[in-house]
């Protein structure tokens, strides 16, 4: 797992180098770009992902004490919270169509901006689209984990596959507290 997640930091790391080099190109874009984000929306997807993590350290920890009814609850309840955060980022996407903020033929900016702000709504939608198919991969492997602590196959010293998932949970949770910031912070005065 942890070559694998060194993957992904590289992967990540791209993306954000990227990110960093166009806003150093188009520092006014990206600023005016980034007002039309919202941020309480984004604030409180990083409160759920934060929480999330706590669920799953619990899941863990029960996990490790052999508790099968822990487990459940645990990871049931970081389901629930990524859950949360998926939706509020769909209510986020819908928003950004109907303002016609998707790169492509419909896009809709001011005109002084309009080239950088495709590249910023691009590497936007790119970030938190690639962020949110890991949460969905993450939440697929936490219901493998739901059905083995159901049949048993975790407990009893065996509860390595649940540190796993939440080695890999942490790393997609951090990923966010990285992207919060620099899409819907930096830069924005008042």
């Amino acid at each position: 797992m942890w070559v694998f997640l060194l993957t992904e930091i590289l992967f990540f790391g791209a993306l954000f180098m990227i990110y960093a080099i166009y806003r150093t190109w188009y520092p006014g874009a990206f600023a005016a770009a980034s007002h039309h984000l919202d941020i309480p929306l984004g604030a409180i997807n990083t409160a759920v992902l934060i929480g999330s993590s706590l669920t799953m350290a619990l899941a863990v920890h029960a996990a490790q004490m052999n508790s099968r009814r822990g487990i459940m609850i645990f990871i049931g309840l970081t389901m629930i919270l990524g859950g949360v955060f998926l939706g509020i980022k769909t209510v986020e996407y819908a928003h950004k169509f109907h303002e016609h903020l998707v790169p492509g033929p419909l896009f809709a900016f001011e005109a002084e901006f309009f080239r950088p702000a495709q590249i910023f709504f691009s590497l936007y939608f790119m970030m938190t689209g690639l962020h949110a198919l890991h949460m969905i991969v993450g939440m697929g492997l936490m219901t493998w984990m739901l059905i083995w602590a159901y049949n048993g196959t975790l407990g009893d010293g065996y509860y390595s596959p649940v540190e796993i998932v939440g080695l890999y949970w942490h790393f997609v949770d951090i990923v966010w507290i990285f992207l919060f910031p620099l899409l819907y912070l930096i830069g924005r005065h008042g």
